[in-house]
């Protein structure tokens, strides 16, 4: 069932042999250790070891940490590994999604503002020459999702919009930029196609509801336009496909519906038989709840490699994951047959890129090399110009409200409205990790260097929490009741811009009734709305007469940001990649 001759892999005589003969000397333990992807959890050289030579590991993935951390981590793994390793990394939006001193390119949303398929090929050849430069060979990018529902928080800034031809075109530049790179694997997802549910398939459930004829039109044009050009990987998604799944197998119960990684008939029969994909399949990471819910993990791990699947993203106990695979390939759950074709694959990918012909000491590049890649003076130009070219005026009824010059609001208020915090933000905030400049403070820093006394609202909950922080008890009727006449909340600015840092879901408004957070306002005086994260803010503040998107807060995105505030409405290029309105009426009024 495997084509070694044929794409992704094109091997030549002595490559399959090297694949075969290399398979027909591993031990049971050996090629169940092909199966999996681990993240590691410490760079010590004696737990490195440990990974390679107990459990065999096909590939690794890891926290993104300073690239020569990452570099000496991935010449450690290489060092003990008997079949040379996959390394992967999440290069979704640049290098910095392989170390934390890479490059930031740009999201799949912000790329698609642009409508330039050039800074997609860019963003797949610059992010990747800094992983492949530390160490990694493949990518786990490109997000080739489509965005349908505005409420889908999983991959609304990952994808590359809601258009299925951009999206293909955008895929397919990103993977051609990628193969530019000697040695380095593209594995787009997440197969068969998120977007369409609002849920995160991490915390729930996830389905694409679509009949096969709206998937081979939009999903499937995706994919078969990648696969026809080469695409050496898939990563399957936990995403349930009801309607295609039961076109291929009536006899199919609705409780028998399992997600992707899970169903032979999305997995065999969609992907390899209809859509003709030869290369290799990884699972997403199968903690996701979107997986584990649908069966035990003793069963999950084995159905996930019959279902057509070739390699599992990560150990949950590794002991435990690995004994389970071990103990299915032993009593013909998996088939030796089965065994056989999901490591050729693997084994095939791995020649195709060339590893087995390289000494080990040459499979991750010198230490003096880093410094000549990462942070290139041409990657962060391509940087500083999505930035500027992504910068969308979605809503604009205020006709004369821009430019914003000094001379005419001279006085700028900044409302900074935030997302509600999830644990993981909660618990880096606690720690003291993460964050960055305050996207208020940038902006306000900006504004007062072209000439505005730009300053940032203070809101009444903020106002009561310095008062109980200095041993006070403020009154709770200073909060509801507390308003004042219009005249004297307009009278100490010129204008407002609410900016919106919301960076996951739903805007955070507090409880404060006539407050500044929500522009009840925009009749009084000139408001100006910025989402900087998400770019559905208009689905909760509706009553917006100017909104922008700027799709993240990065110093040169709101260098770009205030040059297009005080320039006018013709210096905004980019166009909305999704329904910025969120199908609502109100939202256009």
């Amino acid at each position: 069932m495997v084509d070694l001759k044929a794409k992704p892999y094109n091997l030549q005589e002595d490559d399959i042999r090297w694949v075969e003969q290399t398979i027909a000397a591993m031990t049971p333990e050996e090629k169940v250790g092909q199966l999996f992807f681990q993240l590691t959890a410490s760079q010590e050289e004696k737990y490195l070891r440990e990974l390679m030579e107990k459990y065999h590991l096909g590939g690794c993935r890891y926290t993104p940490m300073p690239g020569a951390a990452v570099q000496q981590q991935n010449r450690t793994l290489q060092k003990y590994a008997k079949v040379p390793l996959f390394i992967a990394c999440n290069t979704e939006m640049g290098g910095d999604g392989a170390c934390a001193d890479g490059t930031n390119i740009g999201s799949g949303i912000k790329i698609g503002a642009t409508r330039n398929n050039d800074y997609a090929f860019g963003l797949g050849k610059m992010a990747n020459e800094e992983a492949a430069a530390i160490g990694c060979n493949m990518a786990f990018s490109p997000v080739c999702d489509i965005l349908y529902n505005w409420q889908n928080t999983e991959v609304i800034t990952r994808s590359f919009g809601s258009d299925p031809e951009r999206v293909a075109a955008m895929s397919k530049a990103y993977m051609d930029g990628l193969h530019t790179i000697p040695g380095f694997a593209c594995t787009a997802k997440h197969f068969p196609g998120n977007g369409q549910d609002f849920r995160d398939a991490h915390l729930s459930n996830n389905v694409n509801y679509f009949s096969p004829e709206e998937w081979d039109k939009t999903y499937g044009l995706v994919y078969k336009i990648l696969i026809d050009g080469g695409l050496d990987a898939i990563m399957g998604g936990h995403i349930l496909m009801p309607e295609y799944a039961k076109a291929i197998n009536p006899a199919l119960k609705d409780e028998d519906i399992m997600p992707a990684t899970l169903s032979p008939e999305i997995m065999t029969t969609l992907l390899r038989e209809r859509l003709g994909f030869n290369g290799m399949v990884v699972t997403d990471a199968s903690h996701m709840v979107g997986m584990t819910d649908r069966m035990t993990r003793r069963a999950m791990l084995p159905a996930s490699i019959n279902a057509g699947c070739d390699m599992f993203l990560f150990f949950n106990d590794p002991d435990e994951d690995y004994n389970t695979m071990l103990d299915a390939y032993r009593n013909g759950t998996i088939s030796e047959a089965r065994m056989t074709e999901a490591l050729t694959r693997i084994l095939g990918l791995k020649a195709h890129l060339g590893l087995h012909k390289k000494a080990k000491d040459a499979l991750v590049p010198a230490p003096e090399t880093l410094a000549d890649v990462l942070g290139r003076d041409e990657y962060k130009a391509i940087h500083k110009a999505i930035s500027r070219d992504c910068i969308t005026l979605v809503k604009y009824k205020d006709r004369d409200v821009l430019p914003l010059t000094p001379e005419k609001y001279k006085r700028v208020m900044i409302v900074h409205v935030k997302g509600a915090e999830g644990g993981m933000a909660l618990l880096m905030k606690a720690m003291g990790m993460g964050g960055g400049q305050n996207p208020a403070e940038m902006l306000k820093e900006r504004l007062c260097a072209k000439g505005f006394d730009a300053f940032i609202y203070e809101s009444p909950i903020d106002k009561m929490k310095k008062k109980i922080a200095a041993g006070e008890k403020p009154s709770i009727n200073m909060y509801f009741a507390g308003k004042n006449a219009i005249r004297d909340f307009t009278s100490g600015m010129d204008l407002v811009i609410t900016l919106c840092d919301v960076a996951n879901g739903r805007p955070s408004f507090g409880i404060s009734k006539g407050g500044g957070e929500i522009p009840w306002y925009v009749f009084e005086l000139p408001v100006v709305v910025i989402g900087c994260n998400m770019p559905t803010m208009l689905a909760d503040i509706p009553q917006a007469r100017t909104y922008i998107n700027t799709y993240d807060a990065k110093p040169a995105t709101f260098d770009a940001l205030v040059d297009c505030l005080t320039a006018g409405p013709e210096a905004f290029k980019g166009q909305d990649p999704i329904d910025s309105f969120c199908g609502l009426f109100d939202a256009r009024l």
